[in-house]
Formats: structure tokens, sequence, C-alpha cells
């Protein structure tokens, strides 16, 4: 497999919609190993085609417990909020506090084209909403409460409390 250069913000592919995926081929199935080697290197939890400057309506999550590849997905329904630190592949170095459901429901194709769907809660909640965002060229800074800091910055659990009143 190789590795993907990832699109770093300004990056004008990053603000744009993509397009679906009609047929699963070869070079979708060596794009979707390309993503999850490009993503581990990173030690990133998700990463969709614009990131490697692919327009397609397909992304990869691995939040710990079971890789997903999740081809034109839409979220079906969401509950809740949480708000909690975020950051992305494609801003490096930077993280903000954003707000997101609680749960998600997404339906989507897997690699073999079928359709399933996939319930996720806390991070998961948040990785799939960040990465579908990404598919209709949004970006998690968009979306960021007060401002973005540096990872070399220490945000209290207290901070992170007052911006979510």
């Amino acid at each position: 497999m190789a590795l993907r250069t990832i699109r770093v913000e300004g990056d004008p592919i990053l603000r744009k919609e993509c397009r679906p995926v009609k047929e699963m081929n070869e070079r979708t199935h060596i794009l979707i190993n390309d993503m999850f080697d490009t993503m581990y290197e990173a030690d990133g939890v998700g990463l969709a085609g614009p990131q490697v400057g692919i327009l397609k309506r397909l992304c990869v999550i691995d939040c710990g417990d079971d890789p997903l590849v999740l081809i034109n997905p839409e979220i079906v329904s969401v509950e809740g909020e949480q708000i909690g630190q975020e950051g992305c592949l494609s801003v490096p170095g930077k993280y903000g506090i954003v707000k997101r459901p609680a749960k998600v429901t997404v339906r989507a194709l897997n690699e073999d084209m079928e359709e399933y769907e996939v319930t996720g809660e806390g991070l998961l909640a948040r990785a799939l909403c960040h990465e579908i965002g990404h598919l209709d060229g949004q970006m998690y800074v968009d979306l960021v409460i007060g401002e973005l800091h540096s990872y070399d910055e220490e945000m209290e659990s207290e901070e992170i409390e007052e911006m979510s009143e």
C-alpha cells in the first residue's frame, strides 16, 4: 500500500462537495487501503476522500473497535449532544471545542457495496459526524466554540465546561 498526502486547511479541495461512489473497482479498493495506511501513519481515527485529494463520498474510521469503511454515508438519526475537544489531520497541531450529537446512526455501503447501518456514541459519534462533514466540504474549524488551540497548550476540563454553557 501507499501513503497518501494529507491535504491541509487552505487547500480548496477540502471545501468541495464529494461525488457518490457508483461502483467498487480496483482503484477504489486501493484507495481504501491507502487511506487506512495514511490514517494509521498519522495517528488519526478517521480520514475522508477529500483529505487525500479524492472527491468521492468515502471515508474510513477506526476508533479502536472495528475499522469502518463508509461509502456514500448519510446520517439518519442523531440524539443528544456532547461537547469536547476535536482535531483534524488536515489542521495539524490544532484542536478546538466542538458540539456534536451524543449518538449518531449512519447508513452507508461497505467495501462490497452492501448497505449497512452503524450507530456510534462518544468518540465514534464525533468521528462519524466529522468525516461525513468532510464529504460535504465542511471542516470542524467551522464549528469550533471559541478559538483553536495548539496541542502544546493545556486546556483544563473546567474551561471546556465553561464553553459549553
